[in-house]
């Protein structure tokens, strides 16, 4: 690899980047930029910042075109340093601005009213979040409407606490005598034969509600909270599903 370039090689950079180079100027760059490792990786940073000098046109500093001058107008040496340094910049500030809404994004899923919240160990043995305020347990405590069910073939059990909102329904499931490993979903049914995942979960291998467990962890129920779009006189009954297909446990809605 070679060494960084002089600051000449470094606008000619710039300048081509911005396709004001001559054709004598644009062959010789060319012939320089197959053997330049660094001008080639500062080329790619700065591919596509065509559309970008109209917005830059207007920094501080960047000069003002005289009457019956224009963008295309080629500018001098120093504007294109300013330039490629402006863009350089602005990139480097739109990645950082794109984490911040991955970042942002996130919290929003996991505060959004429709997510899957599960309480249930972790796999360190300890009790996870249930050591503490667990939402899901709280809200399926909260929420007064309560359907049981128990599947007579898998013996799993699901309570399913339910709330209508401006939105839908907000529903937590309490299950028990389940074992993993396994992927599951919290299934509503409409009256009108719709069907809308609630939420969705895995169940590690220790299992959740096993009365005869060794472990605190996995005697302990799980709980899982979502929403659907029915509101609560819309839906018929609620289903655990794995992903495979199979059905653990069927409510019947009140």
């Amino acid at each position: 690899m070679q060494g960084s370039p002089s600051p000449s090689e470094h606008e000619t950079v710039g300048a081509y980047a911005l396709g004001i180079l001559d054709d004598a100027e644009a062959t010789a760059f060319e012939a320089h930029l197959a053997g330049c490792e660094w001008c080639a990786q500062q080329l790619d940073e700065l591919a596509g910042m065509e559309p970008m000098l109209a917005a830059l046109a207007d920094l501080p500093g960047a000069g003002t075109p005289a009457i019956g001058e224009s963008l295309s107008a080629k500018p001098g040496p120093r504007l294109v340093e300013k330039l490629v340094v402006e863009v350089s910049d602005r990139r480097a500030q739109k990645r950082r601005r794109s984490l911040y809404m991955i970042a942002a994004g996130v919290a929003l899923v996991i505060g959004g009213p429709l997510v899957a919240v599960a309480a249930g160990g972790d796999d360190s043995g300890g009790t996870g979040i249930e050591a503490g305020v667990s939402p899901a347990k709280s809200a399926f405590e909260t929420l007064s409407d309560k359907v049981t069910g128990t599947d007579p073939g898998t013996n799993v059990t699901a309570t399913v606490a339910m709330g209508e909102k401006a939105w839908g329904t907000e529903a937590v499931v309490e299950l028990k005598n389940v074992a993993g490993p396994n992927k599951c979903s919290l299934i509503a049914v409409g009256k009108n034969g719709e069907r809308e995942t609630i939420s969705s979960w895995s169940v590690p291998e220790w299992g959740y509600g096993l009365p005869d467990a060794k472990t605190e962890q996995a005697k302990n129920p799980l709980y899982v909270q979502g929403g659907a779009a029915f509101t609560p006189n819309e839906i018929d009954h609620f289903e655990v599903m794995t992903f495979d297909g199979k059905k653990l446990v069927e409510v019947d809605a009140p």
